[in-house]
């Protein structure tokens, strides 16, 4: 994957919930098809931290059965940075299992002007990927 395409409507709920769940890293699963994510599927921070985040379980397998059933696939996991960049830390590095979908990173550091970010991760190496974020009527 060298590009990833969100729907407008999409960035904006991640926008919503990450400034709702701030000051804690807000999370989620990113369906789509093709590089074109359309499914912005909010998950529950298990860590309740501002600075790492995990899935619950039971959440992250209902997520992936309901884009099998939607005929969608897992195109990236996403969180929010609520006080740093929109880089992956060591730790997104370290725990970045999954070399076929997008690292996505919202950070809110200056929360006027929110930069999101993706990023596959190959040999433990982020690679930025290019991003283009919907027009305005999704």
């Amino acid at each position: 994957m060298e590009s990833l395409k969100i729907d407008a409507r999409v960035y904006r709920r991640m926008l919503e919930l990450a400034k709702e769940q701030a000051p804690i890293e807000a999370c989620g699963i990113l369906g789509g098809s093709e590089g074109h994510v359309s499914v912005f599927i909010e998950m529950t921070n298990a860590d309740n931290a501002a600075e790492h985040f995990s899935f619950l379980p039971e959440e992250q397998f209902a997520a992936i059965k309901r884009l099998r059933a939607e005929e969608k696939k897992m195109l990236g996991i996403w969180h929010s940075h609520p006080a740093t960049p929109a880089r992956m830390s060591a730790e997104d590095i370290r725990l970045a299992y999954t070399s076929d979908v997008a690292y996505v990173i919202l950070s809110l550091q200056d929360e006027a002007n929110p930069v999101l970010k993706a990023f596959n991760v190959v040999d433990g190496e982020p690679h930025e990927l290019a991003l283009d974020i919907g027009e305005a009527n999704e």
